[in-house]
């Protein structure tokens, strides 16, 4: 069954699914490149580790979720007979642990030499809130943009702070961004919202060499076919995170006019 939604399908940033998604995603691009950049090009899967042991990482099969348990405790302020009074039971609390977070990503190296021509991203939910995956991933960023690298960085997450760049007024939903090695410091940013058809893009190699055209929206739409997200996604519900009251209006009428609600 094919995906209801023209474009990004906002059901599956859900983060009991955007997680494998994202797994997915990579291999299935991977898949894609691998046979029109060879021989000259290979495509490598690559793995990004890190250890934390922040407080929004702790569920880490649910990495978009935060759950605080935080007890409503006393001001400073008040007396000492209400602070001995809540001495008489122990409070729960959560213990911090260390945790190793694995991130995939792709590169594309030239054959032979091994030299690195293009790095894709594609974010993942700890790339768009405060912590060390963002900052690894803001350090990775800073070492592509300093080189010769091509970068291509796909986000398709609604939540969270997209990563920096300038001269763009154009609030969007997702984007995708392609900078050039050899036109920096400009890159092509294309912006797009939740009712509109993902934009290919060609995927930057080295100068002179043909580019194979990346349509994102075709391999996500095999995706969603292949792996049986219809079964497991329920229309019936609001989409998390959750669509602004326009979003919410028009994704309603959408599934509605396709027999999902």
């Amino acid at each position: 069954m094919p995906s209801p939604f023209p474009g990004m399908n906002p059901y599956l940033e859900h983060p009991e699914l955007f997680p494998g998604l994202h797994h997915l995603l990579i291999g299935e691009i991977a898949r894609f490149l691998s046979p029109q950049l060879r021989p000259k090009y290979r495509v490598a899967v690559e793995v990004r580790m890190y250890e934390t042991n922040e407080e929004n990482s702790l569920l880490i099969g649910i990495p978009d979720v935060i759950i605080k348990s935080r007890e409503t405790l006393p001001d400073v302020t008040m007396t000492n007979v209400a602070l001995t009074a809540l001495t008489t039971e122990p409070v729960r609390v959560t213990i911090p642990m260390p945790l190793t977070i694995r991130e995939g990503y792709l590169e594309v190296r030239e054959v032979g030499t091994e030299t690195l021509v293009t790095t894709i991203e594609i974010l993942s939910p700890t790339n768009k809130r405060v912590g060390k995956g963002r900052q690894m991933d803001e350090e990775k960023r800073e070492q592509v943009l300093l080189s010769h690298t091509n970068l291509v960085e796909i986000d398709l997450l609604r939540k969270g702070e997209s990563m920096p760049f300038l001269g763009n007024n154009v609030a969007s939903n997702y984007r995708i961004l392609v900078c050039r090695g050899n036109k920096r410091p400009y890159g092509d940013l294309y912006a797009f919202n939740l009712p509109s058809v993902i934009p290919s893009f060609s995927l930057p190699l080295r100068s002179g060499d043909t580019e194979p055209v990346v349509d994102l929206q075709a391999l996500l739409n095999e995706m969603y076919d292949i792996y049986g997200y219809d079964l497991v996604v329920d229309y019936s519900q609001e989409a998390v995170p959750l669509l602004s009251k326009t979003e919410a209006v028009w994704a309603h009428e959408l599934l509605r006019e396709k027999g999902l609600r």
